[in-house]
């Protein structure tokens, strides 16, 4: 199949910018855009700053408040440690994972998910860092059915197969699990995705007791026509 970038099809951005005493991650795609700024001491993180530019629900904006709980104080190196993904927004949350664990890079990344539209029932799903391809597969069904390293897996449970993967792998292959998991939502009808008490709870708005409150708002884009590309600077940044 040809790449993912010559045909139509999701498209996510993740930006980690790291400076003296804090680090800015950001993400953009069809469907959201946030980012969340981490100000540290070297050692703890002193202040959270959560910011939903683009979401797809009337309550995700209540996150905000529940990741400056999840994070603040905690030690960078204990980011991952921290419970309750399902509790947060999980974009949110996943930000302030890359934020902790790049607090100390020396430069700026970008990491660059694209997912294929299906063609006769696979899509192609890649991840860049910085432009070089670090992972690719193609998927149907949820099943990996062609990869160099994951092939037969399934993304709703790819997490023990990927623990074994180099660490810049690893990241790049939940990165690009996720992805390919939201990117599913392009082939389906907005009406049939818009009742989040359908939704199983597996993060803050899809919670019982606001999955019944929350109504669908919010732009969504086709990053893959051409007229523009995640995280260029706009009026959602």
């Amino acid at each position: 199949m040809p790449s993912a970038a010559q045909l139509p099809g999701f498209r996510r951005r993740f930006r980690i910018t790291p400076s003296s005493a804090q680090v800015l991650t950001e993400v953009e795609d069809d469907y959201h855009c946030m980012s969340v700024l981490v100000k540290h001491d070297g050692v703890v993180a002193k202040e959270i700053i959560p910011m939903m530019h683009r979401a797809p629900w009337t309550t995700c904006p209540g996150a905000v408040e529940q990741l400056i709980l999840a994070f603040s104080g905690v030690a960078l190196s204990d980011f991952p440690a921290q419970s309750g993904k399902m509790e947060n927004c999980t974009h949110l949350y996943d930000l302030a994972l890359l934020a902790g664990k790049h607090a100390f890079d020396r430069a700026e990344s970008v990491y660059d998910i694209l997912v294929a539209d299906p063609v006769d029932g696979k899509r192609v799903a890649e991840i860049y860092r910085n432009g070089e391809c670090l992972i690719s597969w193609v998927e149907s069904g949820f099943k990996i059915v062609e990869s160099a390293l994951l092939e037969g897996a399934r993304l709703d449970t790819l997490r023990p197969g990927i623990e074994n993967l180099k660490p810049a792998q690893l990241e790049a292959a939940r990165l690009l699990r996720w992805g390919n998991m939201i990117a599913h939502g392009r082939s389906i009808p907005m009406e049939q995705q818009s009742d989040a008490s359908r939704m199983p709870p597996n993060c803050f708005t899809f919670q019982p007791q606001r999955a019944a409150i929350a109504k669908r708002i919010g732009a969504v884009y086709d990053f893959s026509n051409g007229t523009r590309q995640p995280l260029e600077r706009s009026e959602n940044i």
